[in-house]
């Protein structure tokens, strides 16, 4: 198996993982569609993966707006062609204590982190299906989170957005699997991130500068890695749940 010749689509591509997605593919040989809200900081990433060889396309779309990413998908079709290789990535956390009853950002997570998840399949999964009808690899990889599974105070609305993204993956996998497309979750722990900046809750923001000090988090790069490695299995091999975990957090 190799990266050489496939073309990928990396939703949140502007930063963090995706960002960081986008520059492992590419150098590995993978055309990469770059799609985020933030026109500038695409085009500036696009721009380096050319400078260092590579193939990449900046597209910005909304993954809560279906029409935005109908029009991305086509842009991406005339400029590559099918996609085969999905990296389900935008999301945004935004934790507060329930009883805040903070539900503009309630609303704003299960918007991104659900729906806009929801709309990124939905745009790209006729190309999934024709390249694994074609023997050819096809790969969605949705990424979630460790607290899909684990219990922190302050992030309940955020923490069961990304259950429902594992628990969609799992089944997914069960429906699609049979055709010949790959469902994976990726669920990364502690990860340095632009999502610790949009954090606006004092107990949350001291609760995280604590583990900053207590023990190293993973980078982008590190679970870029597992995105890539997932990706290069034999075609009869999905690896359906990854947990990343930094060494030392409990």
């Amino acid at each position: 198996m190799t990266l050489t010749a496939r073309v990928a689509v990396i939703t949140g591509a502007s930063s963090g993982i995706g960002a960081a997605t986008a520059r492992l593919l590419a150098a590995r040989g993978t055309k990469v569609a770059l799609v985020a809200r933030r026109r500038d900081r695409l085009d500036d990433l696009a721009q380096e993966i050319k400078t260092t060889g590579g193939d990449a396309l900046a597209v910005a779309a909304d993954t809560t707006d279906s029409a935005s990413l109908a029009e991305a998908a086509g842009r991406i079709h005339a400029t590559f062609g099918a996609v085969d290789l999905v990296v389900n990535n935008a999301g945004v956390m935004l934790p507060s204590a329930v009883h805040a009853r903070k539900t503009a950002d309630w609303q704003r997570e299960v918007d991104v982190n659900v729906r806009g998840v929801l709309n990124v399949i939905d745009a790209f999964l006729p190309d999934l299906l024709a390249a694994a009808a074609h023997g050819r690899p096809a790969d969605l990889v949705n990424m979630s989170s460790m607290v899909s599974h684990v219990v922190f105070p302050y992030m309940a609305v955020y923490n069961a957005t990304k259950a429902a993204v594992s628990h969609l993956s799992r089944t997914m996998r069960a429906e699609l699997g049979p055709q010949g497309v790959r469902v994976s979750i990726v669920e990364p722990a502690m990860t340095s991130t632009e999502l610790q900046g949009h954090v606006t809750d004092e107990g949350v923001n001291a609760w995280v500068a604590q583990a900053r000090e207590s023990f190293e988090w993973l980078s982008p790069d590190d679970v870029a890695e597992v995105v890539a490695f997932t990706a290069l299995r034999p075609a009869h091999v999905t690896l359906s749940q990854t947990v990343v975990y930094p060494t030392r957090q409990a």
